[in-house]
């Protein structure tokens, strides 16, 4: 995961380095000019964003994980359910209201040629290849965490539990990894590894939107964006954090990879911030090869994020037995999500 992140930055970098003449319709475009510039003051307002983000963030994530300790809270509890359903309808509205739409604008923008970029979909188009490969990530991933632990090995090197571990203890005496979950449908290891791998495909669609979204508000010196946008990003990072958290706590990784997996949650919106301050000099957000490189990454994040929140998150619980057994917890469920997506839609007024 480390080494993909590298590997985007770098990627990101070296497009933002291009000559933008290539990509340019206008010579205008890769200046900005705004009576709220104030690069000085933009500084101060990054720092309390790093600080602020990072925060929010961490107790958006840790939420999930420190109320084992809540009967109420517990992975086998309705009130669970109900509360990833409204993360899962965040995580939605992220996708379809927040990067889809930047992405439109940015490879729509005048700044681009007429031709290829106003001739062709691109951002539908990328989205729409990004949930295809997410899809193929998704089940492959499960094929082949399936046959090591046919095989014996046991994924993180640990028994094979669900995340319900009220109805694990039945069969704590044994180790060979065969208890009983909530869920009917399946084995306990079966659905454990459907819980992996959606909690580490989930964590880098987040991982990559949030560089992405650090390193334009860290590139910025418009201090009038930047108020509206922290305060918006706040909200966005805790509640998709809560998201998150509740696909780590059902995986039930041991102490170490929780703590991996809540450190790069927690730590890449402000590394993105600083890296678009180090940049803030030669990257400009209105010159083409920003705008391709930018608008390209939030297609590929929407898509990703789109078919997290729909396939591996709201259609695995709606679909799931739980809930087919309780109209009531689906309409719970389904306002929920209406509350969580509306709440993260009318954050689209600011971020």
């Amino acid at each position: 995961m480390a080494t993909s992140l590298v590997k985007l930055i770098s990627i990101f970098i070296l497009f933002s380095t291009l000559t933008p003449q290539a990509f340019s319709a206008s010579d205008e475009c890769g200046a900005e000019s705004n009576s709220c510039n104030d690069k000085a003051g933009a500084l101060t307002l990054k720092i309390i964003a790093i600080v602020s983000i990072l925060v929010t963030s961490m107790i958006g994530v840790c939420l999930p994980l420190v109320t084992r300790s809540i009967p109420a809270l517990h992975p086998d509890r309705n009130l669970f359910l109900i509360v990833k359903s409204f993360a899962a309808g965040i995580i939605l509205a992220t996708g379809f209201m927040h990067v889809l739409p930047d992405s439109y604008s940015m490879l729509w923008s005048n700044c681009l040629k007429e031709n290829p970029w106003h001739k062709f979909p691109f951002s539908g188009f990328v989205a729409m290849l990004s949930a295809i490969v997410t899809l193929m990530v998704d089940s492959m991933a499960t094929a082949i965490y399936s046959r090591k632990s046919n095989a014996g090995v046991i994924p993180d090197g640990g028994v094979a539990v669900t995340g319900d571990q009220e109805m694990a203890v039945v069969g704590a005496g044994h180790s060979h990894g065969h208890h009983h979950g909530v869920l009917k449908a399946g084995t306990g290891d079966s659905q454990l590894l459907r819980y992996r791998v959606v909690a580490m495909v989930l964590e880098l669609g987040i991982i990559v939107h949030s560089v992405v979204i650090g390193l334009s508000l860290g590139a910025s010196n418009n201090t009038c964006s930047i108020k509206g946008l922290v305060a918006a990003l706040c909200f966005h990072q805790m509640f998709e954090g809560m998201g998150l958290g509740g696909c780590i706590l059902q995986a039930n990784y041991k102490l170490l990879k929780k703590a991996i997996m809540v450190f790069f949650f927690s730590v890449t919106t402000p590394f993105g911030i600083v890296i678009g301050i180090a940049l803030s000099k030669t990257y400009k957000e209105n010159s083409p090869s920003s705008l391709i490189t930018v608008g390209l990454l939030n297609a590929s994040s929407a898509g990703l994020l789109i078919y997290m929140a729909l396939v591996d998150l709201l259609a695995t619980d709606f679909m799931g037995p739980r809930m087919q057994a309780s109209i009531m917890l689906q309409i719970k469920s389904y306002v929920a999500v209406l509350l969580g997506a509306g709440g993260m839609s009318l954050m689209a007024k600011w971020a």
